[in-house]
């Protein structure tokens, strides 16, 4: 039997919790039979390859210039241009036509990327006017980025209902849903499909590592210089001082950063880039600190040790934020707000969290890749009737 094809455009900016929560989703569709193929459109990440059988393009790369996310530059770090979108579009469209899709999965917009709409307002156009048509679904998080502008939240609205056959929520009603970020969510309620929560696999696990330690992380580490310094001020103010100390830095913590820290270190601490068992280490460490992405925060809910949270709340962000806000009401977690982080204040919440009990298993849907794949491949086999 051939199999259904699905064409998903993945756009990641600044971390890599999207590009994370993309390739689960990839490896659960290809587990279930769905041929993938990836526009990739950030920086090419190595350490998520996608199963053997799933194809990924890369696109010329693009990201944001910093966190204000203000201004998108190319690989080389210039501002893109005319010739830049022309060319991404053309190989956006390529792709579509050669793949010919049964599903056309397109990663947060339109409730995000906005600035590549140079690229998938042309994509959706092009599934729309194929014959027979593709199917075309949003792919989000449980939060999003809150909306002030009424009338943008009235375009995304009206977008979802004339292009959009169904919008994926990778979270649980019963948690967080999604109109404690995107108040107008009743509008297309009919068009939401909560799959539940899309957990990374755990990795390797040798039993061991992480066993008493605390264990700071940064996520992609493109913002986590702040926490890194404040981690290592803290740590001889702190309860847990002569506790073993691991830094987990991230890919994107810039260089020189890396190098300053690594410099720095005291005896007992540790900093490295990245660790592959960093969900399993998770579940032996005597503390967690780390910021509020969806990835991390569903690592920690899984292992349940007792951790600090310090959101990402750069200007406009307050993903992070509400997230870890809702979870730490239910006593998840410890939360420190970004703007007061600096030694004393994360010894201090140490000390806190430390006289503290355990947090308690919370009841939630984790198995949102599998369930997502499942719902894409029920939509593409309902969708394929003149496809072959």
């Amino acid at each position: 039997m051939t199999r259904k094809r699905v064409l998903f455009h993945v756009q990641h900016l600044l971390g890599i919790g999207h590009w994370r929560r993309a390739m689960a989703l990839v490896r659960a569709m290809d587990e279930a039979g769905l041929a993938v193929t990836v526009l990739s459109g950030g920086p090419a990440e190595h350490e998520a390859a996608a199963p053997g059988r799933v194809e990924i393009v890369q696109l010329p790369p693009a990201r944001a210039a910093d966190a204000s996310f203000a201004a998108i530059v190319d690989g080389g770090g210039r501002a893109i241009d005319d010739r830049f979108k022309s060319r991404r579009c053309g190989l956006v469209l390529a792709a579509l036509r050669r793949v010919r899709p049964h599903i056309v999965l397109i990663e947060s917009f339109p409730f995000g990327r906005r600035a590549f709409r140079f690229e998938l307002l042309p994509l959706i156009a092009a599934a729309r006017e194929a014959a027979p048509r593709p199917a075309v679904l949003a792919s989000i998080r449980d939060v999003l980025v809150a909306k002030d502008d009424p009338a943008r939240a009235a375009e995304i609205v009206a977008q979802v209902r004339r292009d959009f056959d169904r919008v994926l929520v990778h979270g649980d009603r019963d948690v967080i849903p999604l109109e404690a970020s995107f108040p107008p969510a009743a509008a297309i309620a009919d068009k939401l499909t909560y799959t539940g929560y899309v957990m990374a696999a755990r990795g390797s696990d040798d039993g061991v590592a992480g066993t008493g330690e605390v264990i700071v992380s940064a996520g992609g580490g493109a913002v986590g210089t702040a926490l890194l310094r404040a981690a290592l001020a803290a740590r001889p103010l702190s309860p847990l001082a002569a506790a073993p100390w691991r830094l987990l830095a991230g890919p994107h913590l810039p260089a020189a950063d890396f190098a300053a820290l690594g410099a720095a270190l005291p005896p007992g601490v540790v900093l490295e880039r990245f660790r592959p068992d960093f969900p399993a280490m998770l579940s032996r460490c005597v503390l967690s600190i780390s910021q509020g992405g969806y990835n991390t925060t569903l690592d920690l809910l899984r292992a349940r040790p007792r951790a600090i949270v310090v959101p990402f709340a750069a200007v406009g962000e307050t993903e992070q934020t509400l997230r870890s806000t809702l979870l730490a009401r239910r006593g998840a977690f410890h939360l420190l707000d970004e703007e007061k982080l600096d030694g004393e204040s994360l010894a201090a919440a140490i000390a806190a969290r430390m006289a503290e009990a355990a947090p308690l298993s919370m009841t939630m849907q984790r198995e949102g890749a599998a369930a997502s794949a499942r719902i894409v491949a029920e939509i593409a086999v309902g969708n394929s009737a003149a496809r072959v």
